[in-house]
């Protein structure tokens, strides 16, 4: 296995905030904080596209793209990214997912930025963000939405963030695992709430998370239940708690058949 994925180390947020702050230092050492924002503002503003379609009636598909993970180690042996993305089309999905952090998921900007060339599905930018450097890069490379982890975040850079985002017309999937983290959420004024089952400090799964937060989130806000499908039976578990969207990584990119899978979850949805 590649060295820098091993199951038995418990790798913490707190390492993954890390290495993207070195990430982010080695990018501004080639392009500048100010020429990345100027960059990503002479752009035209984006129309929130992502947020638009998982406003559409009924559960919607965030479908996931990624190599690897710090618990399960490597998940796609040969990785054939670009085949994948037009399997998800194909069964359906709604938004696509792409981890870009390089050492732990082997991801990358180039995989996200060649997805991009290939599909017209909205996207996220799935990374750990820590620096508004990363949101103007993400705008750069045509991401729909990025990912805010509450975790990282306090209220208040928070709520800077997804001010930027506003003024370059792209969305936040802003990500809770517990109360306090919903209502720091919500102070900032995320309008996409994601309810992660996974624990990220050890990567254990509880789908009940979901359950459980689901009242906590505000009705004008969209609520997005992140980890932890693995069957039709958890899609109507989760419809029937009312998620408006899920978002599937590693028991689709298991599946050998992504298109079957894909199908028999939105099937379950209806």
């Amino acid at each position: 296995m590649n060295n820098q994925i091993d199951r038995s180390v418990d790798v913490i947020l707190d390492e993954l905030a890390a290495y993207a702050k070195k990430r982010v230092k080695r990018a501004k050492e080639t392009v500048c904080l100010e020429e990345m924002r100027e960059k990503a503002m002479s752009l035209p503003r984006g129309d929130f596209y992502f947020r638009h379609v998982l406003e559409s009636p009924g559960m919607s598909f965030i479908c996931e793209i990624k190599k690897a993970s710090p618990s399960k180690g490597i998940i796609s042996e040969d990785f054939p990214y670009r085949k994948i993305v037009k399997e998800y089309e194909a069964a359906g999905a709604d938004c696509i997912s792409c981890l870009t952090e390089p050492k732990w998921f082997m991801g990358s900007d180039e995989i996200f930025c060649q997805i991009r060339s290939d599909t017209y599905l909205p996207m996220l930018r799935k990374d750990f963000t820590i620096d508004e450097y990363q949101l103007y890069e993400a705008k750069c490379m045509g991401a729909d939405a990025i990912l805010l982890i509450c975790a990282l975040l306090n209220t208040s850079a928070m709520a800077n963030f997804l001010d930027i985002c506003e003024e370059m017309g792209i969305c936040a999937l802003v990500e809770a695992h517990d109360e306090k983290e919903i209502e720091s959420a919500v102070s900032a004024g995320a309008r996409l709430i994601g309810v992660n089952n996974r624990n990220l400090k050890d990567f254990t799964v509880d789908l009940n998370n979901a359950a459980r937060l689901r009242d906590k989130v505000p009705p004008e806000a969209i609520f997005v239940a992140e980890s932890g499908v693995h069957s039709s039976a958890d899609i109507v578990f989760l419809k029937a708690i009312g998620a408006d969207a899920v978002l599937i990584g590693e028991s689709l990119m298991k599946a050998s058949d992504k298109k079957s899978v894909l199908e028999s979850f939105r099937r379950a949805a209806q």
